[in-house]
């Protein structure tokens, strides 16, 4: 038995040819897609055209698009503490300022109603060496996300992630405390939680209100030092049986989507998503 529907960012299979990850998608038998980079560019950066061939591609494999994996909030808040310079800053193909986020949310917006995805994915701006000191300005600039998104039947999905401010379990549930907004629910991602030194399963997990996580990120790593080392999903550190039994005993209705990360021994991302898609079909299926 599948407890929950699986999925994939698309570019973690091929960056430049969006069909030939959806076929190995779809043999996998994942029916969610999110949307990141297609054709070598940022999802908030395609055209409607760009959009609707995308949205199409995805539909003619027999999946559907669950999240447009935005950028939104993943820079730096002017006037914050200095910023946490051990963790890289992914960028994926979108480097934007603060400037930029009110022009990126009337896109991301859109582009979410084109592609049918009733997510978009945002963060909490980059980490600094004291991330709670700016949470009051985090959190009004997520509760007006939150306020554009409900007016349209969207849901804004904070994801934790360890290069920004809110990247633990901890930290996540403080935020949701401060954000109660219907629009406003959260991405989990426990390899995230992990890299930040938290146990993502149980202690990260056990802070949050299970009620609004609207989505799940599944990768996994060892950390060497501060940096991550990923491996094969379910075989390093993160306790992901614990944590999809979690999900089970607490009625979770959303997706698990696959976040690779790991580029195997010869650096081929499609084998290597492929080896971790597998791994994930068997993780939900226990």
């Amino acid at each position: 038995m599948q407890h929950f529907p699986i999925a994939a960012i698309t570019d973690e299979f091929a960056t430049d040819d969006l069909d030939v990850a959806l076929r190995a998608m779809a043999e996998i038998g994942m029916t969610g897609a999110e949307l990141r980079v297609v054709s070598g560019r940022n999802i908030i950066d395609l055209s409607d055209e760009e959009v609707a061939r995308a949205r199409a591609q995805v539909e003619a494999h027999g999946m559907r698009v669950l999240s447009i994996a935005s950028p939104l909030l993943k820079c730096v808040l002017p006037g914050g503490p200095p910023l946490d310079e051990r963790f890289q800053q992914d960028v994926f193909g979108s480097t934007y300022t603060f400037d930029d986020q009110p022009r990126l949310t009337r896109r991301a917006l859109d582009i979410a109603e084109q592609a049918g995805a009733r997510v978009i994915r945002v963060f909490s701006y980059w980490r600094t060496v004291d991330p709670q000191r700016e949470y009051h300005r985090i959190a009004a600039a997520l509760r007006d996300l939150a306020d554009q998104a409900l007016g349209r039947g969207l849901v804004i999905g904070l994801e934790n992630e360890h290069a920004c401010n809110v990247g633990t379990g901890a930290e996540a549930a403080l935020m949701l405390a401060a954000v109660d907004h219907p629009a406003l629910e959260l991405i989990w991602d426990p390899a995230n939680a992990f890299i930040l030194g938290e146990t993502p399963y149980p202690t990260g997990y056990a802070a949050l209100p299970a009620h609004r996580i609207v989505h799940v990120h599944a990768k996994d790593c060892v950390m060497a030092g501060q940096k991550p080392e990923w491996g094969p999903l379910g075989e390093m550190g993160v306790d992901w049986k614990g944590q999809v039994a979690a999900l089970v005993r607490d009625g979770y209705k959303g997706a698990v989507s696959l976040e690779t990360h790991w580029r195997g021994a010869d650096g081929d991302r499609l084998q290597a998503s492929i080896v971790c898609g597998r791994n994930l079909r068997e993780l939900v299926s226990q």
